[in-house]
């Protein structure tokens, strides 16, 4: 077989993460050896399968690197007060750093009242106002795991972000707003698009990074993406049949970027691994240990 060359770079989520998680066992592992043990609760209401996937994962997650995972699973028809309740001791307890409650959630819960009830020093996934706001005035103490987890495949990727012209596609409270926020921290020029921008293609074709998180299968085609622009793809859907594929069509998208993620195996990795470094942070925070 003849050796393909590719003209781009693979930003392999996958690769990174397991770099990243080695280096964190390290870290649990001194913690261990002086008596300290991160902890990790996740809420899982009702039965998703989508869900109930993600929170088999993050356990995984947790035993690769020895963080202690605490697994809470409230049948679908749990009255928010309890769910509260439950949010309110986990809070208190020393064993807990980090508490995660796995959305989306049944429809008779708030899911805002409920993320409001995580007290901010154990809300691993950043969605309490008050790390909203930290990250808006640029001193966040946790960053939002999937726009962080984009954050280090560029870095790792030796990208420079300073002045170039970054297009963020979808305007999310858990994808693409911190992710414009965490580009702008790094001095890009950034655009926030979504179902209302006129001209799309147009807008998406400037951009030197371009970052969709739309949930529309192989959306973002050729004709949206600048000759050797980095194209990150946060979407993860399946098309019609059944394969997990991104927003970004990526056979062809990739003749033209400069770099650019897979869908499987790119930020979907890089998200679960910046989940374990908040926790892992959240745990020196608590200990009172100085943070790198």
């Amino acid at each position: 077989m003849g050796c393909v060359i590719m003209s781009y770079k693979l930003l392999d989520g996958k690769d990174l993460a397991a770099r990243m998680k080695k280096a964190m066992s390290k870290e649990v592992e001194k913690l261990a050896s002086e008596g300290i043990v991160p902890g990790l609760a996740v809420i899982i209401v009702g039965n998703d399968p989508a869900s109930r996937i993600y929170v088999n994962n993050k356990r995984k997650d947790c035993e690769e690197v020895g963080i202690k995972s605490f697994e809470y699973a409230l049948p679908e028809e749990t009255p928010e007060e309890e769910l509260l309740g439950l949010i309110d001791a986990l809070n208190q307890d020393s064993s807990i750093d980090g508490i995660l409650v796995q959305l989306p959630l049944p429809r008779h819960l708030d899911e805002v009242k409920v993320i409001r009830r995580i007290s901010p020093e154990k809300d691993v996934d950043a969605f309490h106002p008050f790390n909203v706001g930290e990250l808006m005035i640029g001193r966040p103490v946790f960053a939002p795991c999937t726009p962080a987890g984009v954050m280090e495949l560029i870095k790792d990727a030796n990208i420079d972000v300073a002045g170039k012209n970054c297009v963020v596609v979808g305007r999310s409270n858990i994808v693409g707003k911190p992710m414009a926020m965490l580009m702008l921290h790094e001095n890009a020029t950034v655009t926030i698009c979504h179902s209302k921008t006129r001209d799309l293609k147009a807008m998406c074709s400037k951009a030197d990074i371009l970052i969709s998180a739309i949930g529309k299968a192989n959306y973002i085609t050729a004709d949206y993406v600048k000759e050797g622009a980095v194209v990150i793809d946060v979407g993860i859907n399946r098309n019609a049949e059944g394969k997990v594929t991104g927003d970004v069509d990526f056979p062809e998208v990739s003749k033209k970027a400069s770099a650019i993620t897979p869908v499987p195996g790119g930020v979907g990795p890089m998200t679960r691994a910046m989940l374990l470094k908040n926790t892992i942070k959240a745990c020196n925070m608590h200990n009172k240990k100085s943070l790198s």
